[in-house]
């Protein structure tokens, strides 16, 4: 039989059922972010435990909408979302009571990269197509100096107490590793790395800059401060358009850790 008459025409209807299909993940992918929004919500100002639950809803939702979606980007978004409630779930329930606030970034961590390592070979990507390479030295290393002044900027809003109690290389130098490992590169290998690929691969770079940095933003709610969410938000931003023109996570990645090792160790002790 000639292969010809097995394709269908390009009629409206026809053309209805394969975009109606696309724009219907689109208002589901949008509706994740409220959802997440409402579950960090309800962390901040009503109980943990009650967000732990929403949080928990959330990723079995994400699992069950990646295991009922054929698309393979799609799919791989939905498995890449999975990781944001899963953020949120780890800093909650991990047994940490007793342990220092700076030694929780490292333990989180942990599980963390391990999951998504898995989403990662589970998506079939490969270290190009999120970034993960050193790309122009220079130019990445520019960028890591972004941290600096962003740092100073968010502790304005923040103000928050130092993890350390002197600003000595013995007790410095473990809490910048930390905080380059287990903040710097390991948000910026989900947001800017997986999350942003997956997205743009589904809906265009300029909503999938949009949509990452909705979702980095929200995840800041737990902050309680509108500013700095704004700010947060408009960073994000900034990153998802500097990995795109560099095509490398790495300069992001130090400029993130820059950035949180001013807000916690540097910056309490100088302003």
């Amino acid at each position: 039989m000639d292969k010809r008459y097995l394709k269908l025409p390009d009629t409206p209807i026809t053309a209805s059922f394969k975009y109606g299909a696309l724009s219907q993940n689109h208002f589901y992918l949008w509706m994740y972010v409220l959802l997440l929004a409402a579950a960090e919500l309800v962390t901040v100002y009503i109980d943990p435990i009650y967000g732990i639950i929403c949080h928990a809803i959330l990723l079995l939702g994400l699992l069950i909408q990646a295991a009922l979606t054929f698309q393979k980007k799609v799919n791989a978004l939905y498995l890449s979302l999975t990781l944001l409630p899963l953020i949120r779930m780890m800093s909650l329930s991990m047994p940490l009571d007793r342990t220092p606030p700076l030694y929780c970034y490292l333990a989180i961590s942990i599980p963390l990269f391990a999951a998504a390592f898995l989403v990662v070979r589970l998506a079939g990507y490969k270290r190009e197509d999120i970034s993960l390479n050193w790309g122009k030295i220079p130019v990445q290393m520019a960028v890591s100096l972004l941290g600096i002044p962003l740092g100073f900027i968010e502790y304005q809003f923040l103000k928050p107490n130092p993890l350390i109690t002197e600003i000595t290389m013995r007790q410095i130098w473990l809490p910048v590793l930390i905080m380059m490992i287990s903040t710097g590169f390991l948000e910026e290998l989900i947001f800017c790395g997986m999350l942003l690929k997956a997205a743009e691969e589904v809906m265009g770079f300029v909503r999938a800059v949009f949509y990452a940095s909705a979702f980095f933003a929200v995840l800041h709610i737990i902050h309680r401060s509108a500013v700095d969410l704004l700010f947060v938000l408009a960073v994000a931003f900034l990153f998802s358009l500097i990995v795109k023109i560099t095509r490398s996570i790495m300069g992001v990645s130090l400029a993130h850790g820059l950035t949180n090792i001013g807000l916690y160790l540097i910056w309490p002790f100088l302003c």
